[in-house]
């Protein structure tokens, strides 16, 4: 099976514990795991930033004033899928943490789960369409060798 084509911007913002996150991000692992979650060739920018610019595009593009761990900005699927994954490197450590699991796995699901709203996937908008994209992300990490995370 021949996997969909991406050009891949990958940015890390200014962060205070860069080294680490970097570390779990290494570009041929992010191309991988949104490949595998692709259904037709991308252009994706994957930027890793600090709280204030998180917090600041999700309280500017959603009303929702707090750093979340992933925001999707879909440009359009047909025939390209292009899109900005914005992943919060604070908010997706302390994730991690939490939920007792290494930073590059959880960076995974995340990198999954982006890719899936860029292609029109929602979890919002009924629990039919959030079981079906629950299902789906963990068909595309086992795939990548990866734990389902929501269990």
């Amino acid at each position: 099976m021949s996997l969909p084509k991406l050009t891949l911007s990958l940015q890390f913002g200014d962060l205070p514990d860069a080294a680490a996150h970097r570390a779990a991000l290494p570009r041929h692992r992010v191309a991988r795991c949104i490949r595998h979650a692709l259904d037709a060739d991308a252009e994706i920018t994957v930027r890793i930033v600090d709280a204030d610019e998180g917090r600041a595009l999700n309280r500017d593009y959603r009303g929702k004033d707090h750093a979340t761990n992933v925001l999707t900005f879909d440009y359009a699927t047909e025939p390209l899928v292009m899109a900005d994954l914005v992943l919060c490197a604070p908010v997706v450590a302390r994730e991690a943490a939490e939920l007792k699991k290494p930073l590059a796995e959880h960076y995974a699901h995340l990198l999954v789960h982006g890719t899936l709203h860029a292609q029109g996937w929602d979890h919002e908008t009924g629990e039919a369409d959030a079981e079906d994209m629950e299902a789906r992300e963990t068909e595309i990490l086992a795939g990548l060798g990866q734990p389902n995370p929501y269990a």
